[in-house]
C-alpha cells in the first residue's frame, strides 16, 4: 500500500537541527483515525516527553470529525507513542542531555496504520537559522542563474 503523508511539520527543520530520526505508532480513537484521514492534523508547536517509562505526545492538533457525534474526541489530548522498551530508554538518555528534544517531523498512514516519524532535534541560534536562510538563497539563485544560461 505504501505510504500517505497527512501532514508536515516545515518549521521543525527551520528552528532545530534533526540528528536522528525514528518511526512510532500513536494509540487513537476511532474518529481521530477518521479525522486523519480527511488530512485535519497539525503538527506545529507539537512536542513529545518521556514520563514513566513511556512516550507521549503533547500539542498535536486533530480536529474533530465532522460527522462525529459525542464520541467525537478531544482535538488537543495528549496522545501515547508505541515505542519498544529499549527505544524509549535510549531516548529519555539523550533528551535528559542539555539541548535534545523529541520533535514530530510528520505524520502519515503506513499500510493503513497511523505513523509518526519523530526527530532527536537540538534547538538552532538566530545566526544558525541566518545561515540557513543564505545558504537557500544562494542555491536558489545558482539554479535560477543555470536555468538562464541554458535557454540561451
Amino acid at each position: 500500500m505504501g505510504e500517505k503523508l497527512i501532514c508536515n511539520n516545515k518549521k521543525a527543520y527551520h528552528d532545530y537541527f534533526i540528528e536522528e530520526k525514528f518511526e512510532a505508532g500513536m494509540v487513537l480513537q476511532g474518529t481521530e483515525v477518521k479525522s486523519l484521514r480527511q488530512g485535519k492534523a497539525n503538527l506545529n508547536d507539537s512536542f513529545a516527553m518521556v514520563r514513566s517509562g513511556e512516550a507521549f505526545l503533547h500539542n498535536l492538533h486533530i480536529s474533530p470529525y465532522d460527522f462525529g457525534n459525542r464520541a467525537n474526541h478531544d482535538p488537543d489530548r495528549m496522545r501515547k507513542l508505541l515505542l519498544h522498551k529499549k527505544e524509549i530508554s535510549k531516548l529519555f538518555g539523550r533528551i535528559r542531555e542539555q539541548g535534545y528534544s523529541l520533535v514530530p517531523l510528520r505524520l502519515y498512514f503506513k499500510n493503513g496504520m497511523v505513523k509518526v516519524e519523530m526527530g532527536l532535534a537540538k534547538g538552532k541560534k538566530l545566526h544558525d537559522k541566518r545561515e540557513d536562510m543564505k545558504a537557500k538563497d544562494m542555491r536558489r539563485d545558482v539554479a535560477q542563474a543555470l536555468k538562464e544560461r541554458n535557454r540561451d
